[in-house]
């Protein structure tokens, strides 16, 4: 399928009131037809409709590049339609259109609206809250239903998107709840959890009272991706509720000062044969083995083949349908292991450059299972690509392990300091160059959440009376409500005395460190009201009784609550806790003492323009009171201590300050006396420098003082010198109207900018290869082509042609990969119309590395024990313990050639424990001759020794490795 990329953005429905068009890329079949209902069909017992026949039927016309299209006249809106695809074997299916904007109930047809009259009042004039820097956010993860289900009657929109837009609610103490409790405890994003359409809710009968079972899900089970969730609206057999409730709930958020992050699952579908791809192009869409069969690295039985040019395609197209018609700030990617790194740098690029240079963008590097992805974005794979991973290592170092018994810094285990100070630099002496690139985290909605996590490293469970769960329903034959009934997580809670409660100590300690790192913080939803799953790991499907926000925590903790408010006031308000640069980590972060359960790190405030000269942190882990010296030269304030939290003084001392128990501290010796910033220039950015008719753009504006320093939080006014030309937006958005010329100016009080802009007719004048380095013989390996226009600008939408012109050497197959034939050289040629571009490969012998990895535990108890591995490219995850002579154990892991680091880990059976702080790396030579690597780890003495074919290579510690 190599000639049938198609890369035109007119897929799917386009609707103009008085005609439509369809267009499908099937490349495959032998015969599209566009089949129109009247009604959404007729539903089983469990929200699905499997009969498609009947209808109105059109042929559609075959097109370039695997495409089919029909137009027809009239106006078709509140009609559906499916596909009707035909192959040459005699195989008919029916499918939903994979572009489908509005769908029926449970995604069963495809909506024909007018996208138009979805928007809500003002919706045009809706623009995101300033952001200036990624360290500026403050994330909060949260699932809508989660949000406003509970039953104690606060919500009129229970559950639902529009609960977000009722304001004004509060509990019968006065608290505030709902969307004015986020704006009080300071967050500035909400991470929505899944809200594309997925499979797994009857949206039939989820606000049937009379029906129980399947109302929940967290949402990782994608059906339908341009789509909002159905069961989260007022009304889900309503094709467009769904979608104007979406946008009010965005709308809501953004005038509350909060930006919007969706969690996006593109690693992976529901289903296949019923999936949104299958039934349309069979077999391209998902990664296959060398046999023909599925792979599974996402764990569900599937994985999209995001390498694939027209995977990536659809993905992009639809990350950027939802930027902009549903103005989305930030992306979370599932499992984005399993997304190759060139479709993560597209993504970033195409959000950050063409539509909002603030759009966040983050997601999980690893993966949940095997997979022969051979370009994976794992940890370290994001730098200087402008997107984030998560921390995991950060988050053991805190709190232990996810599920178990296993402790972290804040839950009882000394040794990890040096690993949580990683964590504190923003990771750029771990995996990151920048400490945007890190998203700082202790507990996420999967496994244990923070709370029950806390109570089970304390061996609390069963005095708590948590049940063990599965699959969302407790042992013992009860009901999720039974348990949650007889469990009492907050039993040894005294409401006078609750801040010198251990487990709340942790969990403000925990939460507290990650708060006051540097990088971005990511906080789940409750965890500043002590919210509990009661015991459950993994709450997917559970209901809830378990999962639904208990808003009656706030006034029983709100000690709590305040001291969060004041953790994130003293974040919001000293750029000292959130610096962009690498640079400024290594300078202006000091650390005075990592060891024996304290931590403790100065700021330079004024270095970084902080209103504070300088700022001193403490965290004690230890269950006894730690002293700590003070630097001499100054008096200091404290402003947060074991019971508050803020920027208001709390107390003064000098020399030296006792930390009490499981606590941290934070001080500033004296206002450093910044002198007040005058705007003084302007500089206009953008991302190029001329733009086609009907292309929009959007322009930011960088604001300096009168040091050359940047300004926040100003806004300017945006002129264009020929709107007829140019069309400018207030929110800097420019729209190409007409060829020529013209100039844009943006106007901050008496200071202004100006950059010219061409409107023109761009085309492509050159071709760029690029691709590995090195090559081995048998192996695949992705090649990327970049089509440049006469101003030098990337030119998407092209079509290149690649072949091999020495195809004995190296070929493409049809998913666009090289194929390294045999050792030689190798010549591949790239044609986009009347341009070509050749480039040159070095093929060399295939080889496969041996790396042994032996364990000794002075104990010889080896029971469970085994090594998760990655970056091997052929078998990552885990590998088993084999007993040698001498009491050791070993592990032989495989690794193909070009690989030139691979990451390990020796944990006991699935992380129950882990050997050492952090995650350990090999460097491994990239020439023959090298072929077996031995490690040697000795349990408890930090001591690990590499030898390449004997000879010893380095000696190091488990935490620095």
């Amino acid at each position: 399928m190599q000639d049938l990329h198609y890369d035109n953005n007119d897929l799917g429905l386009t609707y103009w009131g008085n005609a439509c068009r369809f267009k499908v890329w099937a490349p495959t079949a032998s015969q599209v037809e566009v089949v129109l209902y009247e009604e959404a069909g007729e539903y089983d017992q469990y929200g699905m409709v499997h009969n498609h026949e009947g209808g109105l039927t059109f042929l559609m016309n075959p097109g370039k590049k695997g495409t089919w299209s029909l137009e027809l006249e009239g106006n078709y809106s509140g009609k559906y339609y499916m596909y009707r695809v035909a192959f040459s074997d005699g195989t008919v299916n029916y499918a939903v259109d994979p572009y489908a904007k509005a769908v029926a109930a449970g995604g069963a047809r495809t909506a024909i609206i007018d996208m138009k009259k979805t928007n809500p009042e003002d919706w045009e004039d809706d623009v995101s809250p300033p952001q200036i820097r990624p360290t500026d956010a403050i994330i909060y993860e949260l699932h809508v239903r989660d949000f406003s289900i509970n039953g104690d009657n606060l919500f009129q929109q229970k559950g639902l998107y529009r609960a977000f837009t009722e304001e004004g609610l509060t509990d019968q103490d006065g608290n505030l709840v709902g969307i004015d409790h986020l704006v009080e405890l300071g967050i500035t994003h909400v991470h929505l959890m899944p809200v594309f359409d997925f499979k797994t809710v009857n949206e039939l009968t989820v606000h049937d009272p009379s029906v129980e079972d399947g109302k929940y899900n967290w949402g990782y089970d994608p059906q339908n991706f341009n789509v909002p969730e159905g069961s989260y609206s007022s009304d889900p057999t309503n094709p467009a509720a769904r979608i104007i409730e979406f946008k009010q709930m965005v709308q809501a958020l953004h005038r509350k000062g909060i930006r919007v992050i969706m969690d996006v699952v593109y690693n992976h579908t529901f289903g296949v044969d019923d999936g949104p791809f299958e039934g349309i192009v069979p077999g391209y869409f998902y990664r296959t083995n060398s046999e023909g069969y599925l792979t599974n690295g996402s764990g569900v039985g599937n994985e999209l083949a995001t390498e694939r040019p027209m995977v990536r395609k659809y993905i992009k197209d639809s990350v950027r349908y939802w930027a902009e018609e549903y103005h989305i700030d930030g992306f979370r990617f599932d499992l984005m292991g399993l997304i190759d790194i060139r479709t993560m740098t597209e993504i970033t690029n195409m959000l950050q450059q063409e539509i909002d240079r603030t759009i966040l963008v983050y997601g999980e590097p690893w993966t949940g299972g095997d997979s022969p992805l051979w370009d994976k974005t794992l940890k370290g794979a994001q730098k200087g690509k402008g997107f984030a991973v998560f921390n995991d290592n950060y988050r053991s170092a805190v709190k232990g392990d996810n599920d178990g018994y296993a402790s972290g810094f804040a839950t009882g285990w000394w040794g990890v300091e040096g690993a949580v100070l990683k964590g504190v630099q923003g990771a750029i002496h771990d995996f990151t160059y920048h400490p945007s690139e890190t998203i700082n985290y202790v507990t996420a909605h999967d496994n244990l959440n923070l709370w029950d996590k806390i109570v089970t490293s304390q061996g609390m469970r069963h005095a708590l009376s948590f049940p063990e769960w599965h699959n969302g329903s407790p042992s013992g034959g009860y009901s999720a409500q039974d348990a949650v009934i007889s469990a009492d997580p907050y039993r040894f809670v005294e409401p006078d005395n609750m801040l010198s409660n251990d487990t709340v100590r942790r969990s403000l300690l925990a939460n507290g460190i990650m708060i006051t790192s540097q990088g971005i913080p990511f906080l789940h939803a409750g965890d500043e009201i002590l919210r509990s799953k009661y015991g459950d790991h993994n709450s997917y499907r559970s209901g809830d009784a378990v999962n639904a926000l208990r808003w009656s925590n706030k006034a029983r903790f709100r000690p709590v609550f305040d001291y969060y408010c004041g953790l994130l006031r003293l974040r919001k308000a000293h750029v000292a806790f959130k610096m962009a640069q690498r640079e400024q980590v290594e300078r202006h972060l000091k650390v005075l003492s990592c060891g024996h359960g304290v931590l403790a790190y100065l700021l330079e405030g004024t270095e970084v323009k902080d209103s504070w000269n300088r700022i001193l942190i403490i965290y004690n882990g230890k269950e006894q009171e730690s002293k700590v010296d003070l630097p001499q030269d100054s008096a200091w304030n404290v402003v947060v201590n074991d019971h508050a939290a803020g920027v208001e003084v709390l107390d003064h001392v000098q020399g030296s300050v006792t930390v009490p128990r499981l606590s941290m501290m934070v001080l500033y010796d004296k206002e450093s006396g910044v002198e007040p910033q005058i705007l003084t220039s302007m500089d206009i950015r953008s991302p190029k420098k001329a733009i086609q008719r009907a292309e929009e753009m959007k322009l930011e504006v960088v604001f300096k003082d009168q040091h050359n320093k940047m300004i926040e939080g100003l806004q300017p006014q945006w002129i264009s010198s020929d709107p007829e030309r140019i069309i400018v937006r207030q929110t800097g958005k420019i729209i190409g109207a007409a060829l020529g010329e013209g100039t844009i100016t943006a106007v901050c009080g008496k200071v202004q900018a100006s950059i010219r802009m061409i409107v023109d007719h761009l085309v492509p004048a050159r071709i760029e290869i690029t691709g590995e380095p090195m090559m081995y013989a048998t192996q695949n390996y992705p090649l990327q082509t970049t089509v440049r226009d006469q101003y030098n600008q990337v030119l998407p939408g092209q079509t290149v042609q690649l072949a091999a012109t020495t195809p004995r050497i190296v070929s493409i197959d049809h998913t666009g990969k090289l194929l390294a034939i045999r050792p030689g050289k190798g010549v591949i040629t790239a044609q986009c119309g009347s341009l070509t571009a050749e480039w040159n490969v070095q093929i060399h012998p295939f080889f496969i590395r041996t790396v042994e990895i032996e364990y000794e535990r002075p104990d010889h108890h080896y029971d469970g024990w085994n090594v998760w591995v990655w970056g091997t490219g052929m078998h990552d995850g885990k590998i088993p313990f084999h007993p040698t002579s001498d009491g050791s154990v070993v592990a032989q892991v495989k690794v193909a050639p070009g690989m030139k680091r691979i990451g390990y880990i020796i944990r006991l059976n699935e992380w129950e424990r882990r050997e050492g702080d952090r995650d350990l790396f090999i460097e491994l030579p990239s020439t023959p001759g090298n072929e077996r690597i031995k490690v040697k780890v000795k349990s408890g003495t930090r001591e690990v020794v590499v030898a390449v074919g004997g000879r010893l290579m380095k000696l190091h510690g488990l935490s620095s490795a």
